[in-house]
């Protein structure tokens, strides 16, 4: 810190460091919320520096902007977009509810760099402004909840989509490595009738197959962006063709497929799409909540709990009790789903507040979604690397063997012993001769083929096929559910779904 300058605003006299870009409406927000110490993600800062320095080539474009100014800004918001500027954007999460506190810090510091760039000093108000040059045919309403929708996009597509596939195709690599292991279905936590291990494993990787899919389904709506609707929507001070100019550079530089929003009052009045694409991961959270809490019952033990899969050990789990393992990682992903959750409420909260024509809770909005976006893939990442495949997912085949493993013997046993396999004599003894056998294997210890046997209700033949453990799982894998050809489908059927939905739009919204 090398002391304090002096600026001048509507307001009067600000005192801001003198090393720093930023000027007096970023210091009068700094001053004024100083609530969490949580500011705006870096993907969201970078995705904002790129919004300006495609107004900035617009403007030129357009004739509106001098090259002699439009290029040093280029130049400016391109450092910032490549985190050179980062210490420079300092305005709490917590602030006005357009985001204008950090669309002028953006501005602020743009300016001040691009000044530099010419000679000046920092903080210096001329030749180029915050206002005039680098906010041209832009207004804070317009500009953040486009960089919250990119900023949204950028992370699914390069962080979250990535990750739930790898997931999938590690779930699915152990379905097909545990199709023929024999276990203990279980419905209301009780027994129930058997399964195949990697049914259940491909059930798992269907459940995040289609977490992908409905991802893709909700990011259409993230694609509409309403740069160009200025303060309301009318595009008041913007040049007619800014709009369609932003759209097209946007998609060049940020996500491709970007276009106006159908409607720029919608697009700035409300933030719907940010609450359906919350609900959307808040679904993927629920999801991913039922897997890892699964994961984590079935290796619970290891002498004395289900024991059926074994996790990898990844650190001690007790201060106090030598060899205890915890399941660290289905912890840590429940954790994350439960984060998730409480995001998407508060998210929701934020639709609701945006009365008449503007949203005036889109800091909170992105903050939460973006985090959502963040930890749920970097959760699902570690999850699948360190604990279903324990080694990245390369071509569909984890890197070694580690990872989950099936206890054979345990499984069998398990299964052997459950009274459940009565449920296919039914249709030979009845509902109520098989309920009796069931109570007196419970009451004696003898398993359920003594008891028949005994009785002469069945012969040794008829019994045998009747209780083949496997051919019972048969009748719900006709399709191949849990091995690598339902694994396939399941990718194919999440990827027609999203062209399906890709079909209702080209036609209009029409079925």
């Amino acid at each position: 810190m090398t002391g304090f300058r002096i600026e001048i605003d509507a307001i009067g006299e600000v005192s801001i460091p003198a090393d720093a870009h930023y000027g007096a409406q970023t210091q009068r927000a700094v001053e004024n919320f100083p609530i969490s110490g949580m500011r705006f993600p870096d993907r969201f800062i970078r995705v904002l520096a790129l919004v300006k320095a495609a107004a900035a080539e617009v403007n030129q474009e357009l004739g509106l902007l001098p090259p002699e100014f439009g290029e040093p800004i280029v130049a400016a918001a391109n450092e910032v977009a490549v985190g050179e500027w980062d210490s420079e954007f300092v305005v709490d999460v917590f602030q006005t509810g357009s985001g204008t506190s950090t669309n002028m810090n953006a501005n602020e510091v743009i300016a001040s760099r691009a000044n530099e760039l010419l000679g000046g000093g920092k903080g210096h108000h001329g030749p180029i402004r915050p206002n005039d040059e680098v906010n041209m045919c832009q207004s804070s309403n317009d500009v953040i909840p486009t960089a919250i929708h990119l900023a949204a996009l950028d992370g699914i597509d390069h962080d979250l989509l990535p990750a739930l596939e790898a997931l999938a195709v590690g779930l699915e690599t152990k379905a097909e490595e545990f199709k023929d292991i024999l276990k203990t279905g279980r419905t209301h936590l009780q027994d129930a009738v058997p399964i195949m291990l990697g049914q259940e494993f491909g059930g798992w990787a269907s459940q995040v197959r289609h977490s992908v899919a409905r991802i893709q389904m909700a990011r259409r709506h993230l694609l509409e962006i309403p740069i160009g609707g200025t303060a309301v929507g009318t595009g008041l001070n913007a040049h007619p063709e800014f709009a369609a100019r932003m759209c097209s550079a946007l998609a060049k530089t940020t996500t491709p497929g970007v276009r106006m929003a159908d409607n720029l009052f919608e697009a700035i009045g409300s933030r719907d799409a940010l609450v359906e694409s919350s609900g959307t991961l808040k679904a993927v959270a629920v999801s991913l909540l039922k897997i890892a809490s699964d994961i984590r019952l079935l290796s619970c033990g290891p002498r004395t709990g289900i024991a059926e899969i074994t996790i990898p050990e990844l650190q001690a789990g007790s201060s106090i009790m030598p060899g205890k393992v915890n399941p660290v990682m289905p912890e840590m992903m429940i954790q994350v789903c439960a984060q998730v959750i409480g995001n998407d409420a508060a998210v929701t909260l934020g639709g609701v507040l945006g009365q008449l024509d503007l949203n005036v809770m889109m800091p909170l909005m992105a903050h939460n979604l973006l985090q959502s976006v963040a930890i749920l893939a970097a959760a699902c990442r570690s999850f699948n690397e360190r604990c279903v495949s324990y080694g990245p997912v390369i071509l569909a085949k984890p890197l070694n063997s580690r990872g989950i493993v099936a206890n054979r013997d345990r499984c069998r046993a398990l299964v052997e012993s459950s009274l459940m396999p009565l449920t296919a004599l039914v249709p030979k003894l009845g509902y109520h001769e098989a309920s009796k056998i069931a109570e007196e294997s419970l009451r004696t210890g003898r398993t359920v083929r003594e008891i028949v046997l005994e009785k002469k209700l069945l012969s040794a033949t008829e019994l045998e096929g009747l209780l083949d453990l496997t051919g019972m799982t048969r009748s719900v894998a006709r399709e191949g559910a849990g091995d690598a050809s339902r694994s396939g489908s399941s990718a194919q059927r999440s990827h027609e779904m999203a062209q399906g939905e890709d079909r209702w739009r080209d036609d209009g919204g029409e079925g």
